[in-house]
């Protein structure tokens, strides 16, 4: 209803108001009539404006009597929630029909879900939850005991997770997430909204055991105990969709607390409460059909678009009554997600938080960064990162249990360092420690965020290891290989530089690989992209067997000392299955790279001359962060050209970078039996290579210089590393 649909006419306009006397700052006149004839003058997209009226101040300006821009055009809702409840608009109770009252019950909890699951998509509380005007006025439902409890605990529940996210400081990317306008969130009672919710929850249990053993007996009659409503009949049908609405309520606020906990004290609980939550929602989706078939057809909107079970529009809310009570509040309105869509949102939302609560806290960094990478692939909305991160980084340390300082010291496979105060109070380690928990964080963010974050942060990780670096020379002179009688501050500066390098080319790979999921890449820069891949992942391959060589060496430390210590330190040294797994990420981009230069040279394809810039500008464009941080060291664009002048298809054939890995592929299998995500991986790495394999034989068949040849590139089987589809026209 609105506000003007049944109001009376408004008195008769009465005379302009008189133009203000003049005073010693300037002189009033009236330009009504100028206006008039310019209105009447003017087309569309023409403006009036002064001479000093700039492109820069129109983007400044706001626009008035747009109604997307300007709240106080729209002449539609209300102008203050008083109003609103005195036209009716949320009555209490929501009918005198008992039956009536609970059907408008669950399409007001049905519509909140809803927008519960808008504002969390990134929209504003203003424009979303608390567009209900029984959460703006809590105590006018007092006497209404589901509804009361229903806003109560989703109050206290919406609170706590603008907490979370602000902690973990996500909401940078999202910034109106948290923003509350002013509005109610902290109410008197809401600390009991769980007890209030369990007392309403056990009534209506009650009830249902009654229907239940009513319908056992055969006996219509309900005066044996207080019903929800007057009709016996569908009194099963409304207990179990109330039931189930409410006890989601519940356990949803209790996962939200439980994961709230320090230290992850409350994984586990919170565990059981997300397959309560997620049964409780299967149940939802049961009593969709009921609740449709007892509500009016003629009100029922599209199931694309509603945002109630039943399909009826709820009553209780305006979406432009805070965009006038509330001055920061935006003013347009915006679309609800449909019902079965918050469903499925917080399905989703869910699993994402159920992932987060499987983890095992190990304090081992490497495992850390994996997980998160893993976790990003599916895509997690703003909430269940900003779990995440508070989960990982709490009090400044990791889990809000280990210190990063002993993160490290784990890293380097050097235990008798841990807790050492010299070490923690080293000047390098206190500032590897705090770029280790800004990489946490950035890793939590959403995929744009965190590339443009990870190529700001490389250029603070060579800096540091160009400081230990000259720190260590100028310690211990240019001595790299590992000794049988260096100290230990040796050691431990020495792996501290190979860590710090090891992690500045992991970033590195990372920046670059996210900009095939943000599709920053066109087709004739993936020449330059694999390649670049190709050098980064070279470099880190290198510094991770640096590592790995210097942890067996301490190892060998403990368990023997012998002369020809240094001498074993580097015989058959055993790589981890990491290693060959990043093996075929080098092979991968080296082949393509490789294939793609042979393709620009010998067949003209994949060369894109832009009347915009050159290749050497979207080179830069592409690399300059890693640029600035020379990464690696003396890589330019010139670098880049050369190696692909020197690419044909003879070579490429004759190296076979996709039949080596096909080599590796089996034995990695083997390794990772435990690990179904690395097994995943290695199958589309596999299937990759296998179809890049046959593409470069029929290439190499026909001649890549035959004009009827069409090669294109698709990722169809790995969203990083494409696959060439060979067509002839």
């Amino acid at each position: 209803m609105e506000a003007g649909s049944s109001a009376p006419a408004g008195p008769a306009p009465g005379p302009p108001p008189s133009i203000p006397p003049s005073g010693d700052q300037g002189v009033w006149a009236d330009v009504s009539p100028l206006i008039a004839a310019a209105c009447a003058d003017l087309q569309d997209g023409e403006l009036v404006h002064g001479e000093n009226f700039s492109l820069f101040a129109a983007m400044s300006a706001l626009e008035i009597m747009d109604p997307k821009m300007d709240s106080g055009i729209e002449r539609s809702g209300y102008y203050s929630i008083d109003e609103a409840i005195e036209d009716g608009i949320a009555p209490v109770p929501l009918s005198l029909d008992r039956t009536l009252d609970i059907q408008r019950t669950l399409d007001v909890i049905d519509h909140l879900f809803s927008c519960e699951a808008t504002w969390h998509k990134g929209h504003t509380l203003a424009q979303t939850v608390f567009t209900c005007i029984y959460l703006m006025k809590m105590e006018r439902i007092s006497s209404h005991a589901v509804l009361n409890s229903f806003c109560r605990i989703l109050r206290a529940t919406c609170n706590s997770v603008i907490s979370v996210v602000s902690t973990a400081r996500t909401h940078e990317e999202e910034d109106l997430f948290t923003m509350s306008f002013g509005l109610p969130l902290n109410g008197e009672g809401d600390d009991k909204c769980l007890s209030v919710l369990n007392s309403v929850e056990e009534t209506i249990s009650r009830q249902l055991r009654a229907c239940k053993s009513q319908a056992l007996s055969k006996k219509k009659t309900l005066e044996e105990f207080e019903s929800l409503q007057d009709n016996p009949e569908l009194e099963e049908g409304y207990c179990r969709a109330l039931l189930c609405r409410l006890r989601f309520r519940k356990h949803f606020h209790h996962v939200v607390m439980c994961m709230r906990k320090p230290q992850g004290r409350g994984l586990d609980l919170a565990r059981k409460h997300v397959t309560s939550c997620l049964a409780e929602l299967s149940l939802m989706l049961k009593s969709q059909e009921f609740l449709k078939s007892r509500s009016d057809i003629t009100s029922q909107k599209g199931d694309e678009s509603c945002t109630t079970a039943s399909g009826c529009c709820p009553i209780g809310f305006d979406v432009s009554l805070n965009s006038r009570l509330l001055s920061p509040a935006p003013p347009r309105a915006v679309q609800i997600l449909a019902w079965s869509d918050a469903i499925r949102y917080f399905e989703k939302l869910l699993h994402d938080l159920d992932i987060i609560c499987a983890l095992s806290l190990d304090p081992v960094l490497e495992n850390v960064l994996h997980f998160i990478a893993q976790f990003q692939k599916s895509v997690p909305d703003l909430v269940p990162r900003a779990f995440l991160q508070t989960l990982l980084v709490q009090d400044g340390k990791l889990y809000g249990r280990d210190l990063f300082c002993d993160v490290i010291s784990r890293a380097l496979s050097l235990p008798d360092i841990i807790g050492d105060k010299e070490f923690q109070s080293n000047e390098f380690v206190v500032q590897l420690g705090q770029l280790v928990i800004n990489l946490l964080k950035i890793l939590c963010t959403n995929t744009a965020w965190q590339r443009r974050k990870l190529g700001k942060s490389l250029q603070d990780w060579s800096t540091i290891s160009i400081q230990l670096e000259l720190a260590l020379k100028r310690e211990f002179g240019e001595t790299r290989n590992v000794l049988a009688d260096e100290n230990m501050c040796m050691r431990v500066s020495k792996q501290l530089l190979v860590w710090s390098q090891e992690h500045t080319y992991w970033i590195a790979s990372r920046f670059l690989i996210l900009g095939f999921e943000l599709d920053l890449y066109s087709p004739s820069e993936y020449c330059m992209v694999y390649w670049y891949m190709h050098v980064v992942f070279i470099k880190l391959i290198e510094k991770m067997q640096l590592r790995i060589l210097a942890s067996n060496e301490n190892s060998r430390r403990k368990g023997k000392k012998k002369k020809d210590h240094s001498k074993d330190s580097v015989r058959d040294t055993p790589f981890p299955p990491s290693c060959l797994l990043l093996q075929c990420y080098v092979l991968l981009s080296e082949g393509l790279s490789m294939l793609l230069a042979a393709l620009r040279k010998e067949s003209k394809s994949f060369q894109s001359p832009s009347i915009f810039n050159t290749e050497q500008e979207r080179f830069m464009q592409h690399f300059d962060l890693l640029q600035k941080a020379q990464i690696p060291e003396c890589i330019t664009y010139y670098s880049f050209k050369e190696a692909a002048a020197q690419a044909y298809m003879a070579d490429v054939m004759k190296y076979n970078f996709f039949k080596e890995i096909q080599k590796i592929i089996p034995s990695l299998k083997g390794s990772f039996a435990s690990e179904p995500e690395k097994l995943a991986e290695l199958r589309q790495i596999e299937q990759v290579a296998e179809h890049n394999r046959i593409a470069l034989n029929i290439i190499n068949h026909v001649g890549a210089s035959d004009p009827k040849l069409r090669v294109s590139f698709e990722f169809t089987h790995h969203p990083h590393f494409a696959v060439a589809v060979v067509k002839r026209s």
